[in-house]
């Protein structure tokens, strides 16, 4: 374990993913045939956090839990293997460790069902208890929505009380976070275009959120809601940066494979760049760039670039 300070700390998810790719995503009630089958490291949490290791220079820090049983040890042994601090990672007696069952299509897109298990037990207390000095060395906390909302609240007010820049991964999506009162603690918050549309009350198919005039309509109801800037990502096509103006950045032409893990990158990129000081469309760009290498590989984990592939694939282009 690091005794490292790190300028990044991250709250979230650790699961296994259960794999199956196929030619087609199925329609409710329709089985198909023919698929291929892999297990890979997974979770939110988990994804962003090895993604901001693997484009930091010094270790970041993982705040998470895992069961006790063998799919929590695996994970424990490969997230000790990144540039991470895993100081504050819980085991959970008796619980099992989270599973997400994911299908993909041969277009790379995906359907996604999680099993929380160990993740729904990580608590407020488990956030209080870590050391004063762990957030007064950082510079920008992260946070998804795949653990439970009070243990989220309490990490943004801690992080936001103590001067961190905090970004929040509304995913997935659910509008308990606005009866919640998070926003008001989140200082960049990065939905897709269909979370946005969804926490902001828009009812439109996810072709339409990705129009921007959508996803600015939807970016400015949640910052009325109190947040501060919102990127909305877009695939493909790039994001949208909405402060007190907008500015769209655009995306990066690569051949899809599987596109699990891109908003993970994306965050985990992002969280490192502005950690690092970067303005903040030059570190979007570089997240892009990171998102964009993601998708040209399988898995949530293992398709997660290193800084220096990131770092050569801006300088390509």
């Amino acid at each position: 374990m690091t005794t490292t300070p790190s300028s990044v700390i991250v709250l979230g998810s650790i699961n296994t993913d259960l794999v199956v790719r196929s030619e087609r995503l199925p329609q409710p009630g329709e089985t198909v045939i023919g698929g291929e089958f892999y297990q890979a490291a997974g979770g939110k949490g988990a994804n962003q956090a090895v993604a901001a290791a693997r484009a930091a220079k010094t270790p970041v820090t993982f705040i998470g839990a895992v069961g006790d049983d063998t799919n929590g040890r695996e994970s424990l042994a490969r997230l000790r293997s990144e540039n991470l601090n895993c100081d504050y990672l819980k085991v959970v007696a008796g619980e099992a460790s989270g599973v997400a069952l994911i299908l993909v299509d041969a277009q790379g897109q995906n359907l996604i069902s999680v099993a929380s298990g160990a993740n729904a037990r990580l608590t407020p207390q488990d956030i209080e208890a870590i050391p004063e000095n762990v957030f007064q060395s950082a510079r920008v906390f992260l946070a998804c929505l795949e653990t439970p909302l009070d243990t989220i609240a309490c990490g943004l007010r801690r992080a936001r009380r103590t001067g961190l820049l905090t970004i929040l991964n509304p995913a997935p999506a659910s509008r308990e976070i606005l009866s919640a009162g998070l926003l008001p603690w989140v200082d960049i918050l990065t939905p897709n275009a269909g979370e946005a549309a969804g926490l902001a009350g828009i009812e439109v198919d996810h072709r339409e959120a990705e129009e921007a005039p959508l996803a600015l309509r939807a970016a400015r109801a949640l910052q009325a809601q109190g947040c501060g800037e919102v990127i909305v990502t877009l695939g493909a096509r790039g994001c949208l940066v909405v402060g007190q103006e907008t500015q769209a950045v655009s995306g990066r032409t690569v051949r899809a494979v599987d596109a699990t893990a891109a908003g993970d990158a994306f965050c985990g990129a992002l969280a490192v760049a502005l950690a690092e000081g970067r303005a903040l469309l030059d570190a979007v760009a570089w997240a892009n760039a990171a998102a964009a290498l993601s998708v040209t590989r399988r898995g949530a984990q293992p398709s997660l670039a290193a800084r220096s592939e990131i770092d050569r694939f801006v300088a390509a282009d």
